[in-house]
């Protein structure tokens, strides 16, 4: 699953380690996130769509589209 994680983060000026403790998440799965090697769960993905304020739709892009 590709993802729009790592340009949104940088939009906010949010480092890794912000973002990680905004999802209380590590980093590690932040940059596995961003890297589209993790797919999340989905409470996860609805925190992150939370923290971004954006639908899940717009954030997360199936690899079959």
């Amino acid at each position: 699953m590709r993802n729009h994680l790592k340009q949104l983060r940088k939009e906010r000026g949010w480092s890794q380690a912000e973002l990680a403790e905004r999802l209380d998440v590590t980093r590690q799965t932040v940059i596995a996130l961003e890297r589209g090697r993790y797919d999340p769960s989905l409470p996860l993905a609805f925190r992150i769509s939370r923290e971004f304020e954006l639908p899940i739709e717009q954030l997360f892009i199936p690899d079959d589209q």
